[in-house]
């Protein structure tokens, strides 16, 4: 049924007068979801939702447009508006696609576990016993919600230049949010999770075992954490820290519709410009890669929704700015070729251009070697808290778990130890990173209605030289 709604979509838009291109896609979601708050089960959701969406391209502008159903008539009236938007652009110059080679393909992730096999008693016993297990630690838990959703996508995309591509992918994502309380303080901590395949992730994810260890962080936190007397000294940050600074000050800028203005009235602008591709950022042991193509990853798929194949775009290479993110739009004002990095949240909205999974590359230090080089430093191995500006320069972290390290050895907790700094100082500051390579999942928003897109994060530790410290 997909296929053929699809093609009718497509047929009836390239009989149109003056349509220089069209694309269609018909996309199914069906989601569950167990909310659990303080031990007691709180929501469970069913959702399932079905429509399509259809991009035109004329001289004059380009048109997009979704609807939810799926009859003839109503599709057929929706290429119609469509086709009118476009018509009535009245652009000045118009929009080109890059040219790409089409694609016929059909690609299903894996399951050991089928998503649509499981009865909703089984994700709730699975999910009240994680829950069950942090109810067993011996801290004081002032406040606990647990949230697991998974869901299955199945796609269908079709486009004037001859590509044809299906696609099956299930997902899990569940968020944690836990408050500990010690010696009259209280602190909070939360953590995201993604997997991209069958409900065997869930037990991958190691959603108890990670948890149970933020809130014994947060309790030694409070009662032996000590305040950092501020200076300039080394730092070396974990995966997290590198993960969330690789996200927000390389790949957010890197987005070829930031750099090209599309953005500044909905996420903001980018600091990079064309002519900084091939100039220097970072040291030369900085290289930031985005790769869709990680198995399992939150960010996982093989071709984007533009039909274009997907593979590893190196954003920061060697310290220097590399490539842009692109999809066929920006991809032809700049007069480069699409890395496949068009996403949407779902049917109805347009696709954007957006990260994957963004993290920085490991080197080849194990992280006792980047503990032995620091004289006096921290150790940040998670964060509390980012900030980062509109141009994505400007930025901030504050630290969860962090450590003094004093003559290359971990002493006491610091709390909230905080690095203000810019996208160039932070990672001209790396002088050596870890062979450790670990991922987080997170949501990444962008757009505007806002999509939230499932990325991951994360990386290798990564040691900076004399940097300023609070």
């Amino acid at each position: 049924m997909f296929e053929d709604i699809a093609n009718l979509a497509l047929d009836y838009a390239q009989k149109k007068s003056g349509v220089t291109y069209a694309e269609v896609k018909v996309e199914k979601d069906v989601g569950n979801a167990v909310v659990i708050k303080n031990a007691m089960i709180d929501a469970l959701i069913y959702t399932e939702d079905e429509g399509l969406c259809i991009k035109v391209l004329t001289n004059e502008g380009i048109g997009f447009a979704s609807t939810n159903t799926l009859e003839n008539k109503d599709v057929r009236n929706i290429v119609d508006k469509v086709y009118k938007m476009a018509r009535s652009s009245r652009r000045k110059t118009p929009i080109t696609f890059v040219e790409e080679k089409s694609a016929e393909d059909k690609w299903e992730v894996e399951q050991k576990r089928k998503l649509t096999d499981l009865s909703i008693e089984q994700r709730v016993n699975d999910i009240v016993e994680i829950d069950n297990y942090l109810n067993t630690l011996d801290l004081k838990m002032s406040g606990r919600i647990l949230q697991v959703s998974d869901g299955v996508s199945e796609k269908y995309f079709c486009n004037s230049e001859g590509s044809r591509i299906s696609s099956v992918q299930p997902r899990i994502f569940a968020t944690v949010y836990i408050t500990v309380s010690a010696d009259g303080q209280s602190e909070m901590a939360y953590r995201d999770y993604g997997y991209t395949g069958g409900w065997e992730g869930l037990e991958r994810l190691a959603i108890g075992e990670t948890m149970a260890h933020d809130a014994q962080v947060l309790d030694s936190m409070m009662k032996e954490g000590k305040k950092l007397p501020e200076g300039k000294m080394d730092l070396i940050c974990g995966p997290q820290v590198t993960g969330i600074a690789s996200h927000e000050s390389c790949g957010h800028p890197m987005e070829a519709d930031r750099i090209n203005g599309r953005e500044m009235s909905q996420a903001g602008k980018s600091f990079v410009t064309k002519d900084l591709l091939g100039q220097r950022i970072g040291s030369d042991a900085v290289t930031i890669v985005d790769d869709p193509t990680i198995p399992n990853s939150s960010g996982f798929y093989l071709y984007d929704e533009e039909g274009v194949k997907a593979r590893p775009r190196y954003l920061y290479k060697n310290g220097i700015i590399n490539e842009f993110l692109h999809n066929r739009e920006s991809a032809a004002i700049m007069g480069h070729r699409s890395n496949a990095a068009s996403r949407s949240v779902s049917y109805n909205r347009e696709p954007i251009v957006r990260m994957a999974n963004t993290y920085l590359a490991p080197g080849d230090h194990t992280d006792d070697e980047l503990l032995e080089g620091v004289k006096k430093g921290v150790w940040m191995e998670s964060f509390n808290e980012w900030n980062i500006d509109d141009t994505r320069f400007n930025q901030k972290y504050v630290g969860r778990e962090a450590y003094l390290i004093e003559n290359g050895e971990r002493k006491y907790p610091v709390k909230g130890c905080v690095i203000e700094t810019t996208t160039r100082k932070f990672w001209s500051a790396v002088d050596a990173v870890s062979k450790r390579l670990e991922f987080a999942s997170a949501t990444c928003g962008k757009g505007d209605p806002e999509q939230g897109i499932p990325v991951f994060t994360g990386g290798a530790s990564a040691r900076l030289r004399e940097v300023y410290l609070k």
